[in-house]
């Protein structure tokens, strides 16, 4: 009996020197989604997920402006419509400007992840390390090789734009609510013109490799499908491209 406290005491004594298990998380821990995000896929996942919003974006913008070939009072009451969405229930460009947060957030994660992943590229390749061939070289394709200044000249190009179409400091003729007369005013001058022309061919490579590599990205990616994939990114990128320089050039021609 003896013999078996003595075994029931150390057992006993064993198990309260056990360590409580630590239910608490250190509170420098990260989060899941900060853990995701860290990683290389967790940056390529936010890459598609910010790229589909923001070509959902450039379609749908490029298509509203449509209306410019439908004369001022249309595109005008185009854009008061965009200033009264959810009104009264929001306040007046309540939503509008919801909408301009949440794409804000979309471009700034975008080009966070690609950077990045640009960095973590680099990290990876061995120093001084380049394609394995010319053949590989080739291989690549041009709007891919070309993807991170193609991105730069979009990303200016938009701080200009607002500046332009949609604030009026860099439009000198700019009245607040006449969005006809702001594209013209604007449009007319060659100079502005001839930049957005320029930022939207740039645009148009960076939409189709973009949306070529979501679809890989994103797991939809299978060989029987691969050519509509490309179609589909060639198709998307001429439409937005095709759209958006037809303005400027409408505008300079007397066409509008």
């Amino acid at each position: 009996m003896a013999a078996t406290s003595e075994r029931t005491g150390s057992t006993k004594s064993s198990k309260s020197a056990t360590p409580p298990v630590v239910q608490d998380r250190d509170r420098d821990r990260l989060t899941w989604a900060g853990d995701f995000y860290r990683s290389g896929l967790g940056k390529k996942y936010v890459m598609a997920v910010t790229g589909i919003v923001l070509m959902g974006y450039v379609f749908a913008h490029m298509v509203g402006n449509l209306k410019l070939y439908q004369g001022e009072a249309e595109i005008n009451r185009y854009g008061e419509w965009l200033r009264e969405i959810a009104y009264p229930a929001l306040p007046m460009e309540g939503a509008l400007w919801g909408m301009r947060l949440i794409l804000l957030a979309a471009f700034v994660l975008h080009i966070h992840a690609a950077y990045s992943l640009t960095r973590m590229n680099r990290r990876a390749r061995p120093s001084g390390a380049k394609y394995q061939s010319k053949r590989d070289y080739i291989a690549a394709d041009f709007a891919g090789r070309t993807m991170r200044w193609s991105g730069v000249i979009v990303g200016l190009f938009v701080i200009f734009h607002l500046a332009d179409l949609t604030f009026g400091t860099a439009n000198p003729d700019f009245t607040y609510g006449d969005v006809y007369g702001n594209m013209v005013a604007s449009f007319s001058r060659p100079e502005v013109s001839a930049i957005y022309i320029v930022a939207n061919l740039a645009l148009g490579l960076h939409l189709f490799h973009g949306a070529w590599s979501l679809f890989q990205t994103m797991g939809w990616n299978n060989r029987r499908f691969n050519h509509w994939r490309r179609n589909f990114a060639i198709g998307f990128a001429v439409v937005v491209v095709v759209g958006n320089v037809s303005f400027p050039i409408a505008v300079l021609a007397g066409i509008v």
